[in-house]
């Protein structure tokens, strides 16, 4: 019994080396912390505060002079919900639509009797390398008559190579050969098998997917950029971007100006830098809010792809 005590004792105890390591580690992750959280506090504090003391920078941390100014000005800005309720719909629909074309193409890839599935592999794998272009790719949604619509947004990026891929090294790893066996000879169809059987056991990956897609579609303006005309089809990111670009144009005004005009132009930009900030806050808050609930599967997607990808 005194041997097993004194054996227990020292595997708990550690090293000096270990401590060191330990101490390092912890330092480096509470740096990491601060480089990540200081950000996310500057612009909450920021957008509460007043624009003149943040420009000046007296406010670098906490609120000062605090005020709900843009925040009042937000919720009374129609762009403003009009492009939160686009990106709604934008990330639910293209979700599901992405969901839709990489669950069953993973599982189809990830089946030992589909005889194409290397071909089928190799060809969309080129695709991550070799693409056409921004112009091509112009002209092709165009000519489809996409543009100026919500499908330019969502079709052309239906699909993604490296999240089919991910997906299929799920299944390759999880559903097991002889399930599937079982239910054939149980008489169950393909379509009864997928969907009766390899769905249920794909949660996970079917969560990692829609966090993958979804903050895909919330963040993306480039394409909206491009595609869309017409300002009540703008995402939220978009209609960012103006307030952004406004401030910008007003914090150079022209010294031929007035000094009324002038005076304009600089309450113009306190209001759209205050703006600017609770904007971010209110773009940034449902991802926020969703993905501590998916952070596990978040992960563990990761290093299903990088172990066995």
């Amino acid at each position: 019994m005194k041997s097993a005590a004194v054996i227990k004792k020292s595997t708990i105890q550690e090293s000096k080396t270990d401590r060191i390591f330990l101490t390092i580690v912890y330092l480096l992750l509470f740096v990491a912390f601060l480089l990540v959280a200081y950000p996310l506090i500057y612009i909450l504090s920021a957008s509460i505060s007043d624009p003149a003391v943040v420009n000046s920078g007296e406010m670098w941390l906490f609120p000062k002079e605090v005020t709900f100014e843009g925040y009042r000005t937000i919720l009374q800005n129609e762009a403003i919900w009009r492009g939160y309720l686009n990106t709604i719909i934008y990330t639910v629909v293209g979700t599901l639509i992405n969901l839709l074309v990489t669950i069953p193409a993973g599982y189809v890839l990830s089946r030992e009797e589909f005889p194409l599935k290397s071909f089928f592999t190799k060809m969309m794998i080129i695709t991550m390398f070799v693409s056409g272009g921004l112009i091509p790719s112009y002209i092709l949604v165009n000519d489809l008559g996409l543009s100026n619509t919500m499908w330019a947004l969502i079709l052309p990026g239906a699909a993604s190579v490296y999240n089919i891929v991910i997906t299929r090294t799920f299944f390759q790893s999880t559903i097991p050969e002889e399930l599937t066996e079982a239910a054939l000879m149980d008489g169950a169809s393909d379509f009864k098998i997928f969907s009766s059987i390899v769905l249920p056991l794909s949660k996970p990956i079917l969560a990692v997917m829609a966090l993958f897609y979804g903050v895909g579609h919330w963040n993306q303006y480039f394409q909206a950029l491009i595609y869309i005309d017409d300002r009540k089809k703008y995402p939220l990111q978009m209609v960012l971007r103006e307030i952004l670009v406004l401030q910008d144009l007003s914090s150079n005004p022209s010294t031929m100006m007035s000094e009324e005009t002038a005076m304009y132009l600089n309450e113009q930009q306190n209001l759209s830098a205050i703006i600017k900030y609770g904007v971010m806050i209110v773009a940034t808050l449902p991802i926020i809010i969703v993905y501590p609930f998916l952070q596990k599967y978040f992960v563990k997607g990761v290093m299903i792809g990088s172990i066995k990808g």
